[in-house]
């Protein structure tokens, strides 16, 4: 295992918007792969707006929460702090990823992953082994 990877981090939820849009789908897919890496839990950002009880209870027990948004509406952002939540927050806009405009593939996945974990999101993965983290 890599010295840098956020592996073992325990209570970090990630909540992606998963918009309809490519930056959504990005947002969405940036999130999946930093579960996997096992750097976050992917979260439901529908569980929290509809107030579902047993997801909020497992969302105030986190350590961190990490939003990502691909659009400067910020819906996973805004959806957490009405819930009352404060937020890590990205926004693909902000990285330079326009609505429509964006092309995801690995090499952008795996870009904006690194940004979010703070580059602990090594670029030496095998793109056939799935494995992160030096896995």
């Amino acid at each position: 295992m890599a010295s840098n990877c956020m592996c073992n981090e325990a209570g970090v939820l990630i909540f992606p918007c998963s918009g309809g849009s490519d930056v959504g789908e990005l947002s969405d897919r940036v999130a999946r792969k930093m579960a996997k890496c096992g750097q976050a839990k992917m979260f439901c950002l529908s569980g929290i707006g509809a107030h579902i009880p047993g997801m909020i209870e497992s969302t105030k027990a986190a350590n961190k929460l990490i939003a990502i948004d691909g659009c400067p509406v910020a819906c996973s952002k805004k959806t957490l702090e009405h819930a009352g939540f404060k937020v890590l927050a990205f926004n693909l806009k902000d990285m330079g990823f326009e609505k429509g405009k964006t092309k995801v593939d690995e090499d952008t996945i795996e870009k904006v992953a690194s940004k979010i974990s703070g580059g602990k999101v090594e670029k030496t993965i095998s793109r056939n082994s799935g494995g992160c983290c030096g896995n």
